[in-house]
């Protein structure tokens, strides 16, 4: 199963330099993130029983000298002091391990995520003309319903 798609790259592990590449200005040296293999849940013979294939990877924001004061901040706000991500799909450990440090990359790269500041804007002359048009017509409606002595 592909990982979750969000509209934006997958993260990428570059093998070469042993980084997982968060975006295109942070890449995490994988020597900053911690992974543990553990046996997979739910059914499956024996060899869901005694393959460790489910993998949890952590990556402490705290520890971290990659990460500016900025950046460190902005995800100790918004996801925490450690980062962790797991997969199970696969019953492969390797395979399991990519789709688990994508998901950490993704979550990574959430929490870096500058949001655009929302600019109010005022309301359109036809928004403002039909919404004092409903009121008229609600106050036509409920002038109807009163008997004639509630009149003024």
């Amino acid at each position: 199963m592909p990982p979750e798609r969000t509209g934006r790259p997958y993260a990428r592990l570059v093998a070469a330099d042993d980084v997982l590449q968060v975006h295109r200005g942070l890449a995490i040296p994988l020597a900053e993130v911690e992974w543990r293999a553990t046996t997979s849940g739910g059914p499956g013979g024996q060899h869901a029983n005694r393959t460790l294939s489910r993998v949890e990877v952590s990556f402490d924001v705290e520890a971290s000298a990659t990460l500016g004061p900025r950046q460190r901040a902005r995800l100790l706000e918004r996801v925490g002091p450690v980062v962790r991500a797991a997969a199970s799909e696969s019953r492969s450990q390797s395979r399991n391990r990519e789709l688990a440090l994508a998901r950490l990359a993704t979550k990574i790269d959430d929490g870096l995520r500058v949001r655009a500041a929302r600019t109010p804007t005022r309301p359109t002359a036809g928004s403002q003309r039909r919404r004092v048009e409903a009121k008229r017509r609600r106050g036509e409606t409920k002038r109807r319903r009163r008997t004639s002595g509630e009149d003024e």
